[in-house]
């Protein structure tokens, strides 16, 4: 192990709730000194639950590692501190809705001025020009408008309405996008010496997850034939969920059932003939599955290499050998005690990564920030009311 892979790099971060937030969170994860600087009021993050005692470990998982500075951005000092902490640093991340920062004097062309080599990037709904681009937009919002609450819900026989969110898909997918792009504007300035702005949509984030919609709606004269869908499968005692993703699968299953005529049945034997036939075959399936609880459904796939799942809830995943073996989580320290956080879900042979051990509190580096940004110990003052923090 020889370090993390991005430390020496600062970050200047100017974002709230999710999105934004998980990008930087990456990056103080790789090495990166982030810093968070929040209002008065501080992220909203702060006041979701969970929360032991008034600290909230929904804000800590998405802001381990990162100092964090209060300052009140209508405050011309505060902003001259900004700029000052922009014009050393490495990378600068917003998500305010376009125009907003520009208002504040820190958009992209104002800072790049002061450092051309800032990568500056801006995480929104809708992008930072067009028609919809000053829209106001949170992950639910964003579900619906790129088609993607639709798409999931014509894969539900019967229903008529769209499914209540309560994941949000998009701020953390919009959140590793930004991360890469970021990554790539970091890498190409090495070659050029030149910063750039990362201008990352939440909206075509979320086209990413419906690649083969996009394609059957530029067809649909005639319209294109249903696939068939993975469906939970019955068992004895619950339901297991079965990917059947190529021919040597089906056979596998076949075998696992002890029904290898289905590999020669006509209905089922080639994909488009079980496509046809998909009904029967799921209820030829359940015949078998149905006899049997599902461990033993699954020792029988598993011996046959089928990719086969129970159901589990979080807090059963949370306990699964495999993620302890990976190191999949990390305790980090905030307010209210020790949580575990997730580390990012990649590893590099010779680069650590992890989430940091702390989550600051409100302020908590203000006076220390202050300085790094060149203020005077009077100015300081003004800022923090000649508080340390």
């Amino acid at each position: 192990m020889q370090g993390k892979a991005l430390a020496g790099l600062k970050v200047v971060d100017l974002t709230t709730t999710i999105a934004g937030p998980h990008c930087t969170r990456l990056l103080a994860d790789l090495g990166a000194d982030v810093i968070k600087i929040e209002g008065p009021e501080g992220d909203m993050m702060r006041t979701r639950p969970p929360l032991r005692s008034n600290a909230s470990s929904s804000f800590g998982q998405l802001n381990a590692g990162k100092r964090s500075a209060v300052l009140d951005l209508k405050n011309p000092l505060a902003q001259k501190a900004v700029r000052n902490l922009a014009a050393k640093a490495d990378i600068f991340v917003e998500n305010y809705r376009p125009g907003v920062t520009k208002r504040l004097g820190l958009a992209y062309s104002q800072l790049a001025e002061l450092n051309p080599r800032l990568i500056y990037g801006s995480i929104s709904g809708y992008g930072q020009t067009g028609p919809s681009a000053e829209l106001a937009a949170y992950a639910p919002v964003i579900h619906a408008a790129s088609g993607y609450d639709l798409a999931h819900m014509s894969y539900q026989p019967g229903r008529t309405q769209p499914d209540n969110c309560g994941v949000y898909i998009a701020d953390v997918l919009t959140g590793t996008y930004a991360f890469g792009a970021i990554m790539a504007a970091v890498n190409q300035r090495h070659a050029t010496g030149k910063g750039q702005q990362v201008d990352v949509s939440m909206l075509e984030s979320m086209l990413t997850l419906t690649l083969t919609e996009l394609q059957a709606a530029q067809f649909a004269i005639p319209p294109p034939p249903k696939r068939h869908m993975f469906s939970p499968v019955a068992t004895k005692d619950g339901f297991i969920h079965i990917a059947i993703a190529s021919e040597r699968t089906f056979q596998g299953i076949a075998e696992a059932a002890g029904r290898t005529d289905w590999i020669t049945d006509p209905r089922f034997e080639k994909y488009l003939d079980r496509r046809s036939n998909w009904v029967e075959f799921m209820d030829e399936l359940e015949n078998w599955s149905r006899t049997l609880p599902s461990e033993d459904v699954l020792a029988a796939l598993e011996r046959h290499a089928v990719p086969a799942s129970p159901y589990r809830t979080v807090k059963e995943v949370m306990a699964d050998p495999q993620l302890e073996h990976r190191h999949a989580f990390s305790d980090v320290r905030d307010q209210g005690g020790t949580f575990k956080a997730l580390n990012p879900p990649f590893r590099l042979t010779q680069s650590e990564t992890k989430a940091g051990a702390f989550a600051a509190g409100l302020g908590e580096h203000t006076a220390e920030v202050l300085a790094e940004a060149g203020l005077s110990p009077d100015e300081i003052a003004k800022l923090t009311g000649g508080r340390k923090s």
